[in-house]
């Protein structure tokens, strides 16, 4: 039977696969794991509720509050909010819970459920499947006055908006910055923060209908935002996704700035205030190899994770690292949040703009990105990758064509017979030559 969440929460089609009756069996569930009163000496536990502006959402959030009021659980619903803002949200009221439904950075017509433990913290592998066998088991309902309540929670924008500007109190006055919100999460928030701040905001993406979150703006469509910040003559520009938990950017020129150059940016002005703990960056095994030689060079240590923002949390939070991330933008600033916060990512990488007097395109040189390919192989036995001898020599044979030059990378899909084959190298010549070459065995060597 297939895990019911994924790296990220539960996510698919709405009213198809994300349906009303499962947000709110769900919900019940998280309520029954996460708040249940023999847990909690007897008082009513509280869940923190917030939707990025998907039409689906309206529905399905009224289901998972329904679902978490049915057994007994309090709930501030805080309507439309990023999801860092909800995790924060989750700390700041002693929440036992929280829950978001948002399906990121995908189309409209997705929709998912993502759920905070007291604190703010995302789930663990384990918890998540306790939650998912709590599924259809019966359960003593409460009655009278033992249901919860559901009340709004509008302070919770201006809570989230003022903890933004105390992590990162530096002024930014007489910057211009262009906003892209994703017509998401973060399209009231995000800009009011900026404003807040000093800095000159224009916003693109910013109006919100219901149907176009990440319709052709957001972190996976930087065309507008790279054309708008030349178009008015602008400093910089960022952009986040549905659920504004990550961020991109784009310099002056309009090039654009990745996840692994932020992360640099942000590890680099860490380490001079002596604010990078252990001198380490934690990144994905997915960061381009001209990261961790540019860390290097800097005397900083990159720790490299599974993908998945989670793993990255799950190290920093054992180890007690401040910062990590992915290339895609998630960036995880541990000393002001329990997860990836994209505004909170674009107000540092602002600030540090300002205060250094640097512009983006300069702060971002400290890397140089080796060209990357990326060749999915399809209908293959992927359990089979890290094993099979012929695969091993093959890739052993290229890494050491490319010594220091490159790197290869083979991952297994978490959901379907496929393998992902990635080489870094010193051109894209290369990069793509030695990729399509080790996607040619792994399709001879493996194939159903």
């Amino acid at each position: 039977m297939a895990r019911l969440f994924g790296t990220d929460g539960v996510r698919g089609l709405a009213n198809k696969d994300i349906t009303a009756e499962l947000a709110l069996d769900l919900s019940v569930a998280v309520a029954h794991e996460l708040g249940g009163h023999s847990a909690f000496g007897g008082h009513r536990a509280t869940a923190v509720v917030g939707r990025d502006p998907r039409a689906s959402g309206e529905f399905l959030a009224m289901s998972v509050m329904a679902g978490l009021a049915s057994a007994g659980v309090d709930v501030l619903d805080a309507g439309v909010l990023p999801t860092p803002a909800i995790a924060y949200l989750t700390q700041r009221m002693n929440a036992e819970m929280g829950a978001m439904l948002s399906a990121s950075h995908n189309a409209m017509p997705d929709n998912g459920l993502k759920f905070f433990a007291r604190g703010g913290h995302k789930l663990a592998d384990d918890l998540e499947d306790r939650i998912s066998e709590r599924l259809g088991v019966e359960w003593e309902r409460p009655t009278g006055a033992g249901v919860g309540r559901i009340r709004p929670f509008p302070s919770g924008a201006e809570f989230y908006i003022e903890h933004l500007l105390r992590a990162v109190p530096g002024r930014l006055d007489g910057l211009r910055i262009v906003i892209d919100a994703a017509h998401g999460a973060a399209s009231v928030v995000g800009a009011e923060v900026f404003r807040r701040a000093g800095a000159t905001v224009d916003v693109i993406g910013g109006e919100p209908d219901g149907l176009n979150i990440n319709d052709g703006y957001g972190s996976t469509h930087l065309e507008q935002l790279e054309a708008a910040v030349r178009l008015r003559g602008a400093d910089m520009g960022v952009a986040f996704d549905g659920d504004a938990d990550r961020c991109l950017a784009v310099d002056a020129d309009g090039n654009r700035v990745d996840g692994d150059q932020i992360m640099a940016i942000l590890a680099l002005s860490l380490h001079e205030r002596g604010k990078l703990v252990d001198d380490t960056l934690v990144a994905t095994v997915m960061s381009n190899l001209g990261l961790i030689q540019a860390m290097e060079r800097e005397g900083i240590r990159v720790v490299q994770t599974a993908v998945g923002d989670r793993y990255v949390l799950e190290e920093m939070r054992a180890r007690g690292y401040t910062l990590g991330g992915e290339q895609s933008g998630h960036v995880i600033m541990l000393d002001h949040g329990t997860t990836g916060d994209g505004v909170l990512t674009a107000l540092a990488l602002a600030q540090r703009v300002v205060s250094s007097g640097t512009p983006l395109s300069v702060l971002a040189g400290v890397m140089t990105r080796l060209p990357q390919v990326l060749v999915n192989v399809k209908g293959v036995d992927k359990d089979r990758v890290e094993t099979d001898e012929g695969v091993r020599g093959d890739v052993a044979a290229v890494e050491a064509e490319l010594g220091s030059q490159g790197r290869v990378l083979l991952r297994k899909s978490g959901t379907e017979p496929l393998v992902r084959v990635m080489v870094e190298a010193d051109t894209e010549e290369r990069a793509q030559a030695y990729a399509e070459r080790l996607a040619g065995v792994v399709q001879e060597r493996l194939a159903l």
